[in-house]
C-alpha cells in the first residue's frame, strides 16, 4: 500500500486531531487543532485546502516537506482522513505524526512517543485501525482528567468542554511547545524530542 514512487516530495504527514465547527472550538479535545493554530502563525500559512477529508497545507518543518492535516471527519473517524493521504503519498506509518489531547496528562504537560496504544483516545483508535499498526509517533498535549468515578458519558462531556482560564493558558502553552517538539521530532528523531519536551 505504501510502496512505489512518492509524489510531490512529501516526507511527513502531520495530523492535528480535533472536531470541526464552532461547537467544539477551544475545547479540550481540540488541543491538536490549537497546536495547528500556532504552526500557522509561526510559519505564516493557512491550513485551509480541503483534501483527504481534511483541511491541509504543505510547509517545511525540521528541514523536511510536510503535509499538515486537520481532519474534518470528527474525532472518531480520523483514520478516514489519514489513510487516503498515506496511500497517496506512499508514506509508511512511522512518517505519520499525530498531535492530540491526552486526559491522562495534567494541563500543560507534553509527551512525545515514538509509538504506542491508543490509550483510550478515539482519534488514535481510528488511525490505528486505518493504518493497521500502532507504530507511528505522536505528540500528546495534557488537558487534565475529569473528576474520578465518571463513566464514558462524563469523559465525553469533559473532553468536549472548555477549560477554565488557568487550564486554558496551560494547555495553550503546551500547544505552542508541541510545535517546537514537532520540528525536533522530524529533524532529530523521537529520542531527542522525548528528552527535551516530555514533562517530568
Amino acid at each position: 500500500m505504501f510502496f512505489g514512487k512518492k509524489p510531490a516530495g512529501i516526507a511527513y504527514i502531520v495530523v492535528f486531531l480535533g472536531n470541526p465547527g464552532p461547537t467544539y472550538e477551544s475545547t479540550r479535545h481540540n488541543a491538536g487543532f490549537m497546536a495547528a493554530d500556532f504552526i500557522e502563525k509561526r510559519r505564516n500559512i493557512r491550513i485551509s485546502r480541503f483534501r483527504f477529508n481534511a483541511l491541509t497545507a504543505v510547509c517545511e518543518l525540521g528541514g523536511q516537506k510536510a503535509l499538515l492535516m486537520k481532519p474534518q471527519t470528527y474525532m472518531n473517524l480520523s483514520g478516514k482522513a489519514v489513510l487516503p493521504a498515506c496511500t497517496y503519498y506512499k508514506l509508511p506509518p512511522e512518517r505519520v505524526i499525530v498531535v492530540c489531547d491526552d486526559i491522562s496528562l495534567s494541563p500543560g504537560a507534553l509527551r512525545v512517543r515514538a509509538k504506542g496504544s491508543s490509550g483510550g483516545h478515539n482519534g488514535l483508535k481510528s488511525i490505528i485501525a486505518a493504518l493497521g499498526t500502532e507504530d507511528f509517533p505522536r505528540i500528546k498535549i495534557g488537558v487534565g482528567s475529569p473528576p474520578p468515578g465518571g463513566d464514558g458519558d462524563e469523559i465525553i462531556s469533559w473532553v468536549t468542554s472548555r477549560p477554565d482560564l488557568r487550564d486554558r493558558n496551560l494547555i495553550l502553552s503546551a500547544c505552542e511547545r508541541a510545535g517546537q517538539a514537532l520540528e525536533t521530532l522530524i529533524e532529530h528523531g523521537a529520542p531527542e524530542a522525548m528528552s527535551l519536551f516530555n514533562s517530568r
